[in-house]
């Protein structure tokens, strides 16, 4: 039975990891740092798991992650409110972090998220960047301890690399999660924007990897990061076409694509396409709002954590 796959959920802290094993019913809590890391690694190959189970927690996940991934251990990220929903239809309506590792290990035995093998190249930037990580916190670890022993002046040095060091590693630490978030071990914002009529993998693959800032941006900025914004030519007297232009134009070809699948499934882009032709707009202008109307949904999504709706297109 599919309950019996052996999975584990981990609830993500800043601090610490809870980890539950499922069906054992065992349960464990490790710090969230390295070699906390890398002994919850340790521990996990011993049982073997189907699935490793945790949610995105704004980042703190990505050291646990990057370790059980660049393992070879078969970890999937999913979208917390996947998650909360699954344990409402539970009725597992108390929240601890013990209550929650218990849930996502509940969640992934029951929908069994698909797993992705993590690629290569990947796998390798990960393992790269994760051994930078270490020796900058080795570093900054042995510049504290000489700091305790310094002078005044000696110190003032010490603190400036310091600062230095704990810019380098903030750098480093955003690098991994980029990584995380665009590999196929990450599944949230996937899972959530596919729930939209009409779009598919290549407009969601290209959307996390080359669109970092979706969902981070109101939607005129997002339109005209990817240049779907109409934008005014004007001079003097004269008033030129407003036309789109600059912007990304790989994700633009992309979107273009996916608008017109869009404009025959997706039942408020398709009532917004046919509104435009029948006021007169050539064809071309109509898609090219659509595909502005789908991107501002899609932006919307994902900052709100919302699965498609026809009350989140009016409001997008």
């Amino acid at each position: 039975m599919r309950d019996e796959l052996t999975v584990v959920g981990i609830d993500v802290a800043k601090a610490w990891l809870d980890v539950y094993v499922r069906p054992a019913g065992t349960l464990r809590r490790v710090e969230n740092t390295e070699g906390g890391c890398a002994d919850l690694t340790a521990a996990v190959r011993t049982v073997a798991p189907a699935l490793i189970v945790l949610e995105a927690s704004g980042g703190y996940e990505a050291l646990v992650v990057a370790t059980l991934a660049t393992a070879g251990l078969p970890v999937v990220v999913v979208n917390p409110r996947q998650v909360r929903d699954f344990a409402k239809a539970t009725g597992q309506l108390a929240k601890t972090d013990a209550l929650s590792a218990a849930v996502l290990a509940h969640f992934g035995a029951a929908l069994q998220p698909a797993l992705r093998p993590l690629p290569d190249a990947t796998a390798q930037q990960l393992q790269q960047w994760l051994a930078r990580r270490r020796q900058l916190v080795e570093m900054l670890t042995a510049e504290r301890n000489r700091a305790h022993q310094a002078g005044p002046e000696v110190r003032a040095s010490i603190d400036g690399v310091v600062s230095h060091l704990r810019r380098q590693l903030k750098d480093v630490e955003g690098k991994l999660r980029e990584l995380i978030r665009r590999s196929p071990v990450w599944r949230g914002h996937q899972q959530l924007l596919v729930t939209a009529p009409g779009v598919g993998p290549v407009l969601t693959t290209t959307l996390l990897a080359d669109v970092p800032e979706l969902g981070h941006l109101n939607r005129r900025k997002i339109a005209a990061l990817i240049g779907v914004a109409p934008l005014n030519r004007d001079s003097g007297q004269y008033q030129g076409k407003r036309t789109v232009w600059g912007g990304r134009a790989h994700v633009r070809a992309v979107l273009y694509m996916a608008t017109l699948a869009a404009t025959r499934r997706n039942p408020v882009i398709q009532a917004f396409y046919d509104r435009l032709l029948q006021a007169g707009k050539p064809k071309k202008v109509a898609l090219t709002a659509c595909m502005r109307k789908l991107l501002t949904i899609l932006n919307a999504m994902v900052r709100h954590q919302t699965p498609w709706a026809p009350t989140i297109a009016t409001g997008a």
